[in-house]
């Protein structure tokens, strides 16, 4: 189960609800009456990995801010993780129909994105069953959502990278050139007492990080068979991260090369939102 317990996500869902209702929903006030009810079901129209469901208690409470009234009734049947069919029913609502019709895409924006974001996930995971490798998410995220989008990720099975630039030391390519050398770049970061990773563009950059004590290398823009002899050369002295245009038809090849982490951008910048369909009922 997705937890949405963050301070954050509900300021996102409230700017979301914002941008959407702005001073008010002209069309659903005109057209239906105040007092009148109603149900609705969110049903998958295809195949796909879940996630987001959770987030409508909080969509249906922060609604209230903005002049909908609450619901009577919500169900979330679908955890976040699971692989749903067409045709399966995520959620259940019941109450105003204004306040289903109002928040009706706020919610569906919210769950289709995150489940294309879980989908996407799953499927370079399964390519690397069977190795030790772990599938990484990126800060390839769509800007303000990135919380959102690491969550469905990690739904997905990925294990989440860095959530920005705060909680992690990772020295890349301009930073050790504005460092002067991979050796300057290391020992200047390790007063921070942060993890620390580094890339490493050369064969002899990774020879050096490796006499500075480097515990964790990434590799970027090798060939599979290219990976596969540095990894043995490195041979356990460090945690190896491979990255630079994964695609579904080649991770697994990075994988077999001895790779322990593989960062995939695409999860989070190429995911296809899925489909899922709103209906309402009206109540006698």
């Amino acid at each position: 189960m997705m937890d949405v317990s963050h301070p954050e996500l509900r300021d996102l869902i409230r700017r979301a609800l914002a941008e959407d209702i702005g001073t008010g929903d002209i069309t659903t006030n005109c057209c239906v009456s105040a007092d009148r009810t109603a149900t609705g079901q969110f049903r998958a129209k295809q195949e796909f990995i879940a996630a987001g469901a959770e987030l409508l208690p909080l969509v249906f409470e922060l609604c209230q801010e903005f002049g909908c009234a609450a619901l009577t009734d919500l169900k979330v049947l679908v955890p976040s993780g699971t692989a749903v069919q067409n045709g399966t029913i995520m959620a259940t609502v019941e109450g105003p129909a204004r306040t289903l019709l109002t928040c009706e895409r706020t919610t569906l924006n919210l769950m289709q994105r995150m489940s294309g974001v879980a989908t996407m996930g799953r499927r370079f995971v399964d390519c690397v069953t069977g190795t030790k490798t772990k599938i990484l998410d990126t800060r390839k995220t769509t800007p303000g959502l990135r919380r959102f989008e690491k969550m469905a990720a990690a739904a997905g099975g990925v294990t989440n990278h860095r959530m920005g630039l705060f909680d992690a030391i990772l020295i890349k390519n301009n930073h050790i050139t504005a460092a002067g050398s991979v050796t300057a770049a290391l020992a200047n970061a390790r007063p921070a007492g942060l993890p620390i990773e580094i890339e490493v563009r050369t064969w002899e950059e990774m020879e050096e990080a490796l006499a500075a004590g480097a515990t964790r290398l990434l590799l970027d823009n090798l060939t599979p068979n290219e990976a596969k002899r540095w990894v043995d050369h490195i041979a356990g002295r460090a945690s190896v991260e491979i990255s630079g245009g994964m695609r579904l038809e080649t991770v697994k090849a990075f994988a077999e090369a001895g790779a322990d982490f593989i960062s995939v951008g695409a999860i989070t910048h190429s995911a296809v939102a899925v489909d899922i369909h709103f209906r309402l009922n009206l109540t006698p």
